[in-house]
């Protein structure tokens, strides 16, 4: 586990892009701003009251030199880019003074401007706003990407047996935004996973879209939705390495692929797991952190027009810096790729 970490800063830092964190204010952030500044593993923007940021990092004797601090309260953009949000927005009621409210009580929204309007590469939040928030910001003021126009998110796992997966790493998706996918919604979120497996971790994609049954053992109107996904994905992704749909074993364990699947494109090797619904890619994740004690970095949102990610709550430094490098690396690929 500790080698895939320290793979994905030392990546980040070759391929350092400039990152918005609009929770300035936090400790979490601040600590963490503090090493990814030191380390040179991003460029940072920090959202917050300076004098405020400034007394955090005297207290704890963190240094942010180099580090850009914007306040929206009193930043010379704010009228600026409350009108652009407006323009943006209007349709849907909003006001300027709406806009500007938004700003400065959610910062996340100036956060998303900033990348919008091209001063940042990506943004990074969740600390203290809502995945509601994080998400809303960034269709909001960023939208939705031209090619994949399903929004959705994904958590990379990070396991401590190597035998599974990309020597332990694992992408689940849907985990955060989808409560019923439709076939094309599921074949967009496979799509957007697989890029992740492949652009951060330079590993082929193995995709399994997840069920109860495997080829047909448990045949409902739900597993027909899973193998209509499957046939979506394959002819519009002619490239992508997928299957459906299957039981977890069958996915990740090759001996229960050969009795279960044998014809099988994946061989019990998927790298990338897609679930059926919100709900069983949620509980998932959650029930894979606690009790295989993996390390669950996310949920990364997808099908955005440039590279954002959300945070839990509950998250800790070494949360933030690690979801930092990984959306500072999807940047690097996202401008490759224009």
């Amino acid at each position: 586990m500790l080698k895939v970490i320290s793979g994905l800063r030392e990546r980040a830092k070759n391929k350092r892009r400039k990152i918005v964190l609009p929770e300035g204010e936090d400790i979490r952030t601040i600590k963490a701003s503090d090493y990814i500044n030191r380390e040179k593993l991003a460029d940072l923007i920090l959202l917050g009251n300076k004098d405020k940021i400034d007394a955090i990092c005297k207290e704890k004797n963190l240094d942010l030199s180099g580090v850009e601090i914007i306040d929206p309260v009193s930043s010379d953009e704010l009228d600026d880019l409350s009108r652009k949000l407006y323009q943006i927005r209007k349709h849907k009621g909003m006001t300027e003074e709406d806009a500007r409210k938004l700003f400065i009580e959610k910062p996340v929204y100036y956060g998303a401007m900033l990348v919008r309007e091209k001063q940042a590469d990506g943004f990074v939040a969740g600390a203290i706003h809502t995945t509601r928030d994080v998400a809303r910001a960034a269709l909001w003021c960023i939208g939705i990407s031209p090619e994949i126009r399903t929004m959705s998110s994904s958590f990379i796992m990070v396991l401590q047996d190597e035998s599974f997966g990309e020597g332990g790493v694992i992408i689940f998706a849907d985990c955060g935004i989808v409560p019923e996918p439709s076939p094309r919604q599921l074949a967009n979120i496979a799509m957007s996973a697989s890029r992740l497996m492949k652009n951060i971790f330079a590993a082929v994609p193995k995709v399994a879209v997840l069920s109860f049954s495997t080829k047909g053992s448990g045949k409902t109107e739900k597993t027909e939705k899973l193998v209509r996904a499957v046939e979506i994905a394959k002819e519009k992704y002619p490239d992508l390495l997928i299957d459906g749909e299957l039981q977890a074993d069958a996915a990740l364990v090759p001996g229960v692929a050969q009795r279960k699947a044998p014809q099988s494109s994946i061989g019990g090797q998927a790298n990338v797991l897609i679930f059926p619904n919100l709900e069983s890619g949620n509980i998932a994740y959650k029930l894979t952190e606690r009790l295989a004690k993996a390390r669950a970095l996310g949920p990364l949102l997808h099908g955005v027009a440039a590279p954002c990610s959300d945070l839990s709550r509950g998250c800790s430094t070494e949360d933030i810096i690690d979801i930092v490098c990984v959306t500072s690396m999807r940047c690097a690929h996202s401008h490759n790729s224009k």
